[in-house]
Order: structure tokens, then sequence, then C-alpha cells
């Protein structure tokens, strides 16, 4: 363990000087690149540098032991020193646990309405609403890529991108299905329905290129958008989708006006997909060799329920419940991806242990 904490903090000590050197500045590639190794490196290094300075004080506390004057302080820094040595070592592991190359960048947050009809659609737009309030909490910024909407209000499936820097880190564990279970506006004799919808959490690609896309594996068409717009969109076809013939995956992408725009749009939400397609079937192999409770990266799972009248969220996978319900669906997330993301890293120290 101490020879890969050294490994690493001279690796932070190039790393700062590749980052100061012209070249690396000019190239915004290579600098985010960097920059994102260093902000990985940085909070173990300087953990580490913490260890060593308590080691110090441990060396400088068993010298004081042969001053009579001294002894007694002495054996109180040499406990507390040794309980802040073992509390550091405990933090370091975690700090050295396998990261998720990307935990860093922004994501595509994907809701699809599932049984349940229109109470379905509108728990989807409940759900993003969520999703935005919480990204607001965290200034992060959220663009509507594309969304088709339902008739009473709320999305058959809409797609957002949400940007900012450890979104995907913070929101990876939401993949799955969400059900929910109320009274919908519609039902005259107060009786509670149960619908659902599924979320996908997709990390972004740094670049469309940088997901192996053969163009000759796409099969694009331009459509006239539907919906609201006026007399320009509905006399132009600006819409744009597009079909990875290999996977199947097909992107549809209206909302703008400008039909380049809207097949760029569609070309980075495709990327996210196959990138997010080939990172569940690895994590698909990886539960295979241990049952993960967290991130199982399959979608037909049902992780959470949302319970209206009770006022009570359940996630399933790690079961907690709390009675917070309006608090959470106004983007108060941080108690339950806490949880979750304090269960995968005892999966993570568990499966180290073995």
């Amino acid at each position: 363990m101490r020879a890969r904490l050294e490994q690493l903090s001279r690796r932070l000590a190039e790393l700062d000087g590749l980052l100061a050197a012209p070249e690396t500045a000019s190239d915004m590639d290579t600098f985010r690149k960097l920059s994102r190794e260093r902000a990985e490196i940085e909070p173990v290094a300087s953990g580490f540098q913490q260890y060593e300075a308590t080691e110090a004080d441990l060396d400088t506390a068993q010298e004081m032991l042969g001053d009579p004057d001294m002894k007694a302080l002495a054996e109180e820094e040499l406990r507390a020193g040794k309980a802040r040595l073992e509390e550091l070592e405990g933090e370091l592991r975690i700090l050295l646990l396998p990261r998720d190359p990307d935990d860093s960048r922004s994501l595509f947050l994907e809701i699809r309405a599932g049984t349940g009809g229109d109470e379905s659609a509108l728990f989807a737009g409940d759900l993003l609403r969520m999703y935005t309030r919480f990204a607001e909490r965290c200034r992060w910024q959220v663009e509507i890529m594309s969304a088709s909407e339902s008739e009473l209000g709320g999305y058959k499936e809409v797609i957002a991108r949400i940007a900012g820097d450890g979104a995907y880190g913070r929101l990876k564990f939401e993949s799955g299905g969400h059900r929910v279970q109320r009274v919908p506006a519609t039902e005259t004799q107060g009786r509670i329905h149960t619908s659902a919808c599924t979320v996908a959490i997709m990390p972004e690609a740094d670049e469309v290129g940088e997901v192996d896309i053969n163009p000759a594996d796409l099969r694009i068409d331009t459509f006239r958008a539907s919906g609201a717009g006026g007399q320009h969109i509905n006399k132009t076809d600006s819409a744009v989708r597009i079909i990875h013939l290999p996977t199947g995956i097909v992107v549809e992408c209206q909302d703008d006006r400008s039909q380049h725009r809207n097949r760029d749009k569609a070309m980075k939400v495709l990327a996210a997909r196959i990138k997010d397609k080939e990172q569940r079937e690895r994590q698909a192999k990886e539960a295979a060799h241990r049952k993960s409770l967290v991130g199982s990266g399959d979608r037909s799972e049902r992780i959470r329920t949302y319970n209206y009248p009770q006022g009570r969220i359940t996630d399933h996978r790690i079961n907690l419940t709390l009675y917070k319900l309006q608090n959470v669906l106004d983007g108060d997330l941080d108690d339950l991806i806490s949880a979750l993301a304090a269960e995968h890293q005892a999966e993570l120290l568990a499966a180290l242990g073995e």
C-alpha cells in the first residue's frame, strides 16, 4: 500500500509539471485528461502527506518519552497519534479503491414511462423535476436533448444532458426501475394505483469519436418535427432519427429548429448509449462473479418505490426507507446517494478482502 501511495505522490508532481507546460495548454483533449487524472490523485496524495506528518509526530513523541518532565505529554501524544494513524489508514484504503474512470463526467439522463399509461408519464415528469432540482443544488447545467410529451402532461420519454464535474459519479446508481404508488388525478374513487418508469444514467463521451461508431453502421432519417413550434418547425425536415444497425439503438432528436444541431445532439446521445451498453455488459459479467447489490446495470430491476399516501421512499437494493418523500421529490437526494455510495464502497472493500 505504501509503495502505491509513494508512486501516486510522484505522479502528482509529474502531472503538475505536465499541466504547466505550454504544449499541454494548447491541446484541450490532453489538458482535460491530465486535469481529470490530477483531480483523482490529489486527495490520495494529500491524505498520504497527512499520514507521513502523523508518523513524524509519533517519532518525536517517542523521543520525548525519555524526558521525565515530558513523559505524560508524550504518552498522550502517542495515544492520539496512533488513533489518528489508524483513522488515516482507513481513509487511504478507501481512496485507493478502484475508481470508475467515468465518475467525473457529465451524463445523459433518460426517463421512459412504463406500465401505468398517463399516470406513468406524469411520474416521468416528476422524476425529471426531481433530478433537475438536484442538479440545480449541485450547480450543474440541465439541457433537454429530446422529449416526447404525453397529452395530460409529463413525458412518454425524455432525455436530458446534465453537465457538471462529478455528475455521473453522483447519479450513476439511479439507473433502474422506479415505481410510484399514489391516487392518480384521474381516479374518481380514490384508489391507489401503481405505475413505473425506467431511468437510465449514461456517462457522456468526451467526444463522439471516443466511441467507435462506423458511419456505414448508421441509418440517418430526417422528418418533420411534430408538436408545437409554429409554422417553421412543421414545414422543414429538421427532426433527425439515427439507427445504429449493429445494436438496434434508435435515437431521435427534434427539439431544435436546425437539422444540423439535432443531428449533433442525436450523435452525442447515440455515443452515450453505445458506451452505456458496453458498460452494462461489462457490469453484468462482473456481477456474475460477485452478487452486487448496487449498480448491477440491470435496467429491468425495480430499485425504488415512491409511496405517496405514506410519504415514504424505499430503495430496495439497500433496504433503506426514508419518510421524507416530498423533500426527495424536491431534489434532496443526498441521503439516498450517500447510502448507495457507502454500500458500493463496502462491496469493493469486501472484494479486496477476498
